[in-house]
């Protein structure tokens, strides 16, 4: 199996306290890797040096398409690549720039590029989907227009499981699909509160952990992300049992 890592979102309100201290308290946990959502004015000296000293490793970070365009595109890698962090992934776009099929295929152009651009500088490029990605546009989703339009060498995919079911489609599919593309898998579990869809700690929710597990492994995936947006509790606790359950399931 790939190795594990937390999305630093999942504990967001925790690392704007004392970022350096929550990537500590991470790397005890017993994930493999830390997947950074920002890195609140740190200097990448500085980081790499919990890193290490932790024995934790960079398992990407999510960075907006403002920081990937242009002379801040460059800062971005420069930063990344001192933090010993080989995999670039933009998370989101907007809602204004993704209304039609020829806006989403505008976005494919962007991000051929950017990933070209990460390639050539010795760094992996992906893209992280949401649910609105599913929306259909004559038929065709917003997802396939983006991975039908971009070049496989540039552009691959981190697949966030909780929202392709979220979305009412397989996410297992998608990974049979995709192949090799999959380098990175979100793995959240999902449970119905009240008629409403929310995230919940893993082994506790609807999602086919496992059926997950099993087919990452058999396309190689390199990374398992464990994120969580909702909690009854506190986050970094359901870090903890998030780790331990996915740990337990992958008999790791």
């Amino acid at each position: 199996m790939g190795k594990i890592g937390l999305q630093l979102y999942s504990v967001r309100d925790a690392a704007g306290k004392d970022f350096l201290g929550t990537v500590r308290r991470i790397a005890d946990m017993g994930y493999d890797g830390i997947q950074f959502a920002g890195f609140f004015n740190t200097p990448a000296e500085e980081l790499k040096k919990v890193l290490d000293e932790k024995g934790i490793t960079a398992a990407g970070s999510h960075m907006g398409l403002d920081t990937l365009r242009g002379e801040n595109l460059k800062q971005t890698l420069e930063y990344n690549q001192k933090i010993g962090n080989g995999l670039i992934i933009c998370p989101y776009l907007p809602e204004e720039i993704r209304k039609t099929s020829d806006d989403y295929k505008k976005i494919a152009e962007v991000l051929n590029e950017v990933g070209r651009t990460c390639r050539e500088n010795g760094f992996t490029f992906a893209y992280h989907n949401h649910n609105f990605e599913f929306e259909a546009f004559d038929g065709e989703t917003g997802f396939n227009i983006l991975f039908e339009n971009t070049d496989p060498q540039f552009v691959k995919v981190e697949l966030d499981c909780y929202w392709v079911t979220y979305a009412g489609l397989s996410p297992t599919d998608i990974i049979e699909k995709y192949g090799d593309r999959v380098v990175s898998l979100h793995i959240k579990d999902m449970k119905m509160v009240d008629g409403v869809k929310r995230s919940i700690e893993i082994g506790s929710g609807e999602l086919d952990i496992n059926g997950l597990l099993n087919t990452g492994d058999q396309f190689g995936v390199n990374w398992y992300i464990v994120e969580q947006e909702q909690f009854d509790g506190d986050p970094m606790e359901s870090s903890l049992i998030n780790i331990e359950n996915l740990k337990s399931k992958a008999g790791r």
